[in-house]
């Protein structure tokens, strides 16, 4: 009787097993996976979102990370970060790609400074970055022995010493860990700058219109490279050029005051001296606000035009931090 029970149960088994065979594979497929990069904090290669709302439209699609996937050593990209998902694909996707095009022989891995960033863009988009201590325990959990370590910043102020800081507390988990310099160290680096800009914005240099670059300042010592900036602009010929910042000096009454007093002019453009446009951008640069910088100078008379594009959209500033990401690859030991 047992071995007629077994008989039996074996045959409704193959039966089940040829009729679930029949189905077509688009019935039995499973759904694709989510890529490994998206919760990891490799460099994705997003497409650009048409609109920024509503959140599901900007979803980020990274590519599948670049390199070498066995090699011990590894470049991790490493900035502010945005929740302007179209911005942040266009400025610092473009600058890690910009990275990882040049050096193809590592993986490059991505890291944000800005927790309520990374907060934001997991509950609203689903969208999962690393920090710069998960990055570093990523690493070492990868087995990374190299790790160059390149920020998007602009300059050495607050963030990238808080950087350093925490890259000295990893020195004895890797056999050699470097980091790169932010956008403008060297006299080099502010040359290159402001040949970017300018050639960005050269068609509205008619000596009627005030080209004003809008930065974010910083109480840290550091803020001098925005009057440095000043300077070697005024210095270079480009003498309808002006910097100002959000939170520091130059302020937007000084550059009100300085347009005033050139009295030639009739025109504003606007545009953020910063690697991506976000919120500051958006909103203290370009907002409808009473308090916001195209209103204040439309207040005083003049025709304003904004323009909405951060410095990591062009490749003269992309190739600044490539070279700085190729000097700390230099600084590797053998």
């Amino acid at each position: 009787m047992k071995n007629k029970m077994a008989a039996l149960l074996a045959a409704c088994m193959v039966f089940s097993l040829c009729v679930t065979g029949c189905g077509s594979s688009a019935d039995t497929a499973a759904e694709p996976e989510t890529p490994a990069e998206e919760t990891s904090g490799q460099t994705p290669k997003e497409e650009p979102a048409k609109e920024e709302e509503p959140a599901e439209e900007a979803e980020e699609k990274p590519s599948e990370e670049s390199g070498d996937q066995s090699a011990d050593t590894a470049i991790l990209a490493v900035s502010f970060g945005t929740s302007f998902n179209e911005s942040r694909d266009i400025t610092i996707g473009a600058i890690e790609n910009a990275i990882s095009e040049a050096f193809p022989q590592y993986p490059v891995r991505r890291a944000f400074t800005a927790q309520i960033i990374i907060d934001k863009l997991a509950e609203r988009d689903g969208i999962q970055i690393d920090n710069v201590t998960q990055a570093l325990d990523r690493a070492v959990a990868d087995g990374i022995k190299n790790l160059i370590v390149q920020p998007t910043h602009l300059m050495n102020g607050l963030e990238y010493a808080d950087l350093v800081d925490e890259l000295a507390d990893y020195e004895t988990d890797f056999d050699q860990i470097v980091l790169g310099e932010p956008l403008l160290t060297s006299d080099e680096d502010y040359e290159a700058v402001i040949k970017a800009i300018t050639d960005a914005t050269k068609s509205y240099d008619d000596g009627e219109t005030a080209i004003v670059f809008m930065g974010h300042g910083t109480e840290a010592e550091s803020n001098q490279v925005y009057a440095a900036m000043q300077e070697k602009l005024s210095a270079a010929g480009f003498g309808n050029y002006y910097i100002g910042t959000v939170e520091a000096n130059p302020s937007l009454e000084d550059v009100v005051a300085a347009l005033k007093e050139a009295g030639t002019y009739k025109k504003v453009v606007l545009e953020p001296l910063m690697v991506v446009c976000g919120d500051h951008a958006n909103n203290d640069m370009a907002g409808d606000e009473e308090d916001s910088w195209k209103t204040a100078f439309e207040a005083e008379g003049y025709e304003v035009e904004c323009v909405l594009r951060g410095l990591g959209e062009l490749e003269g500033i992309r190739k600044i931090y490539v070279d700085h990401t190729q000097a700390a690859i230099d600084s590797l030991a053998d």
